[in-house]
């Protein structure tokens, strides 16, 4: 049994499982870095308002799992900072990171000790196909604003509770086109667009903008779509000053 509260035992073990994976760029982990370039330019785009105007910014991944994105942002210059509750994933994620000469702070703990420890801390916080892994996504997101400075950029991303979603995320990408590993996700544990905008208002989170990530079976390439929630999605919201 897990330590924390907001969290899932079976979860994190799923993820203990696939830890290996995370930097095999051709196997089952292999869409996530597909999507990493469009991630990380939307977060990017994000990062560039005037409020965050601090050289180097301060960046935390929360979720980082292997460290795929939280590499990348660390290559933009940012200061990075990984959290996950998964410490095989940790592992990977250290040896990686050490091994391209990356001074990254991986951190086994929650969001939420992270906010108890260094409350508003961060110009950006990342957390990035993760919510739907945890009990309580609200809590996950009051935490990661807590941490947040006046004016800091929170960027997640989830993936939407429609049928659509569950036909295209779940039956076509684990179990047809295997984008994934099987039982990655499970459909009552998704989120609406509109049920995570009301949790990061409760938080003190304003709503700047979303975006969705299109896939193309027929090309398995992906693109961007500003302002369309549609199954995979980003969210970005300014903490309140």
């Amino acid at each position: 049994m897990t330590q924390f509260s907001n969290a899932d035992a079976q979860e994190i073990t799923k993820f203990d499982r696939v830890s290996k994976l995370w930097w095999d760029a051709h196997g089952k982990m292999g869409m996530l870095h597909t999507i990493n370039p469009l991630r990380l330019k939307f977060i990017l785009q994000q990062m560039a308002a005037p409020q965050i105007d601090t050289p180097p910014p301060r960046v935390v991944d929360v979720g980082c799992g292997g460290g795929i994105l939280t590499e990348a942002l660390a290559k933009t210059g940012a200061e990075a900072t990984g959290i996950d509750l998964s410490e095989l994933s940790l592992e990977v994620a250290r040896k990686h990171a050490s091994a391209h000469g990356l001074a990254i702070d991986y951190r086994y703990q929650n969001a939420e000790q992270l906010a108890q420890e260094q409350a508003g801390s961060f110009d950006v916080v990342t957390c990035m196909e993760m919510l739907e892994h945890v009990p309580d996504p609200a809590q996950v997101i009051a935490a990661c604003a807590r941490a947040l400075k006046p004016g800091g950029r929170a960027i997640f991303s989830t993936i939407n509770r429609t049928p659509k979603a569950f036909a295209f995320a779940i039956i076509g990408g684990e179990y047809v086109l295997r984008l994934l590993p099987r039982g990655t996700h499970s459909y009552r544990k998704l989120i609406r667009p509109r049920e995570l905008r009301e949790w990061a208002r409760a938080a003190g989170l304003e709503f700047t903008g979303i975006a969705s990530l299109m896939y193309n079976p027929l090309t398995r390439r992906f693109r961007v779509d500003a302002g369309r929630e549609d199954v995979n999605y980003m969210a970005s919201f300014v903490k309140k000053s």
